[in-house]
């Protein structure tokens, strides 16, 4: 073996991960089970194709050439010494006319500028290793587009007149968490677990970078029958006291040191496991034995701090850069006029050989990476589905299972500190479950959550609403958001009214880290993937919001213009969230933060100013002798009533010409009555004095106005003289204590008596730009960065002040999701005002009607999953091999079809037992897929009614509803 074989076969083993083969997870596992098949390439096929190359054609007879002058070369030495030869390879003159002499000078002349066979197999070989050695790094490939010798960088360019271009826009960025959940590594036949606990986690934008992965207090656990060993791990902030023990300059490097001493301590001597643990896996530089222990620590470590990446198209990238390396590197004119052209196809025959063999590479990675990408690509399944629903809404007949279901009742408890053994008129002298009973009805606002009861109540309760669709106002997913964004499509394709989004902000300590620094570089790919998945489900008049600070502001602006050319950056917002400045901030402390306004796609939008069309006409009612127009009113939201079967509940109000105060007409002695309906279908009545419904009228305007979202007309046209109509509008700057982090770190304190979450967003900051970005009252609102939940408070805020039905959809896939976001949207569901973790006041029966009815949550697979769902067809495989071209490009494929995360038809005939390993709280168990929901969402259904029949023991689940226009049943 050569060399440059083995110096390029060490790097193709690091191409393909050997260095991973005993990790026990995702894509290793996936490697490891075709190791043998990738070494085999390595060892065997390589070299097999290399010497094909070198035996045909010119480089053969090349090669031939100057093993024979080598030959003669040897024979003149003999014959007539080694001075009939200069060290430069020149005959002696005086022996040029002999017949040795003759044939040494035509074979000299015939090899001019050829190389024999092993100098042409290194050159083959070194330009391969170039090549590849120069896009890989730390297991991805690294988008550097060098061109020539002279021009080392250049930026792919089509002609367009702007082109917004980073160093990896053709990736998709898949970390989709900051830690690993699932570590294990092999030893023989002992498998080692990292359970990681994760504590004091910081999620939003301003993040810490203090926190480090550090051995638990616990022992690990040796399982003997198992054959595997838990090491326990927390990711924290260290206290005071952990900071001196090791160095606030590099504590980690501190632990793993400490830990690799202190973590076999724990074991029993002459165990196996702690043989496991304490054997050599490499040497490092020094020659110096590293354990399996402090390897994978410094692996696990390492790799929890890292971006990682799929190439969309790693197979046209290499052979594009292929390519131009052979032009630029290979090909070399200079050298060829100098061999004359004789040796021209040589030349082109060596670069054929380079990209023979290149090719046969790049198939191979490609098959790899594209096994990737199909799996991040790939919709992925609801792995769990369930419904927080409003007592209220729920038929009474319901109200003795809801009595008798104690795991409800102690989350109310929980939640809502409810006192159910009250005792009243009505509940006098009844049992634990009628005063039960009595308690559902006397607060409709219990939030019940389906995952508290058993499938055959949750069947019969969802099948007795008639429209669930229109029934759900909210829906919350707990997955990595590119991924629910492209199930949601289906779904929501060109709905979606309004967007706001909180994304990381890039400051450098939120993990954007990529290979050669290009932090930059990581963020775009991350938010350009989700703006590409968001972007059509956005209606014409649709607006987006993003809340973002100086590190990324000007990118952003860009990459969102990038996607259309019809979308518009209407203004960049100044808000003063932080008077105080950031504690972050290195030199400046800033006050502000930016949120970039976006019209999308050029249609009518709340944003600008606002157009009327036909369908607004018939609101414009009444004429004077300048044409039509509307006076602004205080409307009453409930649908029973309206202007002309209640005339005395219509007063239209007007403002100065500055927008100023608002008074009643002049006329208006009616009191204001407001006719809400309570959970019973009862009609109660509220009588306000004209003094009361001025304060009220003056309340509301004052906040519109502050706000500058609601424009205050005197008259509002639709054709008109200008100066007939006085607006406010809103401001780009915000400077008021409304927007203050500490508020809204201060309301999710009083919500759950502690904090329980870092630096929220204020609700304040989200209604703005809600009023802004949705002059309607119904309406989709997204916000696909959740955290906390804020944007869907903001939304039921806003229902419960006008009366509106706009839907939200929120996405977030931290462990947060469960402990803050959907309890807080609980407790804002049950009534809107908090403190210490506790309700002040029970809801009006005004909010109980305009509250959230239905809210949907769900749970997707994630790419983890996927990885971990992948199983091999071995007997396939075998009937495969015969193919040509198998096993570079199609064995992946083929052999992991039937997978379960691939969808296998066959295991359809049993739906409801349709499972996937998932990896939750620390460990992976079998759970059962919804495969019914997950069609809806791939069929883009709209449900209506969602029914249960039995035939016999037989279940079928029902579906009624929409796609398109179309009017279908799913059975």
């Amino acid at each position: 073996m050569t060399n440059s074989l083995a110096k390029f076969q060490t790097l193709l083993r690091e191409l393909f991960q050997f260095d991973c083969a005993d990790l026990d997870f995702g894509i290793y596992r996936i490697m490891n089970r075709k190791r043998e098949v990738i070494e085999r390439f390595i060892t065997n096929d390589l070299p097999k194709v290399v010497a094909e190359q070198l035996e045909s054609g010119a480089l053969a007879e090349q090669a031939q050439t100057e093993k024979e002058l080598q030959e003669v070369r040897q024979r003149i030495g003999e014959t007539l010494g080694d001075a009939a030869i200069d060290a430069d390879g020149n005959l002696e003159e005086m022996y040029h006319s002999t017949p040795l002499g003759k044939e040494y000078l035509e074979l000299k002349a015939k090899s001019a500028g050829g190389q024999g066979r092993d100098a042409l197999e290194a050159a083959i070989l070194n330009h391969l290793y170039a090549f590849f050695s120069r896009y890989y790094q730390d297991g991805d490939f690294i988008s550097k587009r060098r061109y020539s010798k002279r021009q080392r960088y250049a930026i792919p360019y089509n002609g367009e007149e702007v082109y917004l271009h980073w160093a990896n826009s053709d990736q998709y960025y898949v970390k989709t968490s900051k830690y690993f959940r699932n570590y294990s590594f092999a030893v023989r036949d002992i498998t080692v677990h990292f359970k990681l606990k994760i504590t004091d986690v910081v999620q939003d934008n301003v993040k810490d970078d203090k926190r480090v992965f550090l051995p638990s207090a616990e022992v690990p656990a040796w399982d003997e029958e198992a054959r595997r060993l838990y090491i326990p791990f927390e990711y924290k902030l260290l206290t005071e006291q952990e900071e001196i023990i090791y160095c606030k300059k590099n504590p980690q490097e501190a632990i793993i040191a400490k830990a690799v001493k202190e973590i076999p301590k724990q074991l029993d001597k002459g165990s196996d496991a702690l043989a496991a643990l304490t054997g050599e896996k490499r040497r490092n530089d020094d020659g110096k034995a590293v354990s399996f222990l402090e390897h994978h620590l410094r692996q696990y470590t390492r790799r929890n701090a890292s971006d990682f990446f799929i190439h969309k198209d790693l197979k046209g990238f290499l052979v594009r850069e292929l390519d131009f390396y052979l032009k630029n590197e290979v090909l070399n004119l200079g050298d060829m006029e100098v061999a004359g052209e004789d040796r021209t196809e040589g030349w082109f025959q060596m670069m054929r050989a380079i990209r023979s063999v290149g090719g046969q590479i790049i198939d191979f990675l490609d098959q790899i990476e594209g096994f990737q990408k199909k799996l991040w690509e790939k919709h992925k399944f609801v792995t769990e589905t369930q419904y927080c629903i409003a007592v209220g809404r729920i038929d009474e007949g319901f109200y003795g299972d809801i009595a008798v279901c104690e795991a409800q009742w102690n989350e109310w408890k929980a939640l809502f500190s409810i006192d159910e053994d009250q005792t009243d008129l009505f509940s006098a002298g009844k049992d634990k479950t009628g005063k039960r009973v009595e308690f559902l009805k006397a607060h409709p606002m219990l939030v019940l959550d389906t995952k508290h009861f058993d499938r055959d109540c949750v069947d019969r309760l969802l099948g007795s609403f008639d429209d669930l669709e229109e029934m759900t106002d909210g829906l919350l997913i707990h997955s990595e958001n590119c991924q629910a964004l492209h199930l949601l499509q289906g779904c929501y394709l060109g709905q979606v009214k309004c967007i706001y989004i909180d994304p990381p902000y890039n400051t450098g300590k939120d993990g954007f880290i990529y290979r050669d620094n290009y932090r930059h570089s990581s963020w775009l790919t991350f938010i350009d993937g989700r703006l590409h998945a968001l972007l059509p489900m956005a209606k014409n008049d649709s607006a987006l919001f993003v809340s973002i600070d100086d590190n990324e502001v000007g990118n952003l602006i860009n990459l969102v213009k990038r996607h259309s050319s019809s979308v518009e950056l209407v203004t960049l917002i100044t808000a003063q969230l932080n008077p105080r400045g950031r504690t972050l901030d290195k030199y400046l402390a800033k006050t502000h933060e930016y949120i970039g306004a976006f019209a999308l796609f050029g249609g009518d939008n709340a944003i600008r100013e606002i157009q009327k069309g036909e369908t607004a006409q018939a609101e414009y009612r009444d004429r004077d002798e300048k044409g039509i127009f509307r006076l602004l009113e205080l409307r009453n939201r409930n649908p029973v009533f309206n202007r002309d079967n209640r005339p005395n509940l219509f007063f239209p109000f007007f403002s100065g010409p500055e927008g100023g105060s608002v008074t009643l007409e002049p006329d208006s002695a009616h009191t204001i009555e407001i006719y809400p309906r309570n959970s019973r279908g009862k009609d109660g009545c509220w009588t306000w004095g004209k003094a009361k419904a001025q304060a009220q009228l003056d309340e509301l305007v004052a906040r519109r106005v502050r706000t500058g979202a609601w424009r205050i007309f005197r008259k509002d046209r639709l054709h008109g003289e200008e100066g007939d109509v006085a607006t406010t509008k809103a401001k780009s700057i915000w400077i008021d204590k409304e927007i203050n982090n500490e508020n809204g770190k201060e309301l999710v304190g009083h919500l759950f008596g502690k904090a329980v979450f870092d630096f929220p967003k204020p609700v304040a900051l989200v209604e703005r730009c809600i009023e802004i970005g949705m002059e309607t009252d119904n309406g989709i609102f997204i916000d696909f960065f959740s955290g906390s939940g804020t944007s869907g408070h903001a939304i039921l805020n806003f229902n419960r002040r006008d009366g509106g039905r706009r839907k939200f959809i929120l996405v977030e896939m931290g462990d947060h999701f469960d402990t803050v976001l959907l309890p807080r949207i609980k407790k804002v569901a049950f009534t809107p005002e908090w403190k210490d973790g506790k309700p002040e006041r029970m809801a009006t029966p005004q909010e109980a009607e305009w509250g959230p009815r239905i809210v949907k949550y769900m749970h997707l697979e994630s790419y983890e999953d996927a990885l971990n769902n992948i199983d091999f067809d071995e007997d396939s495989a075998q009937q495969a091999l015969q193919f040509d071209d198998y096993l570079l490009k199609y064995m992946l494929q083929w052999e992991t079809r039937r997978s379960a995360t691939l969808l296998n038809v066959e295991k359809l005939s049993q739906p409801f037992r349709y499972t996937l390993h998932i990896h939750a709280d620390g460990q992976t168990r079998q759970q059962i897929a919804d495969i019914p929901e997950t069609f809806n969402y791939l069929l883009g259904l709209r449900v209506e009614t969602r029914r249960v029949y039995y035939d016999d023991d037989r279940r079928y689940l029902v579906y009624r509803g929409q796609i398109g226009q179309q009017r279908v049943a799913v059975i």
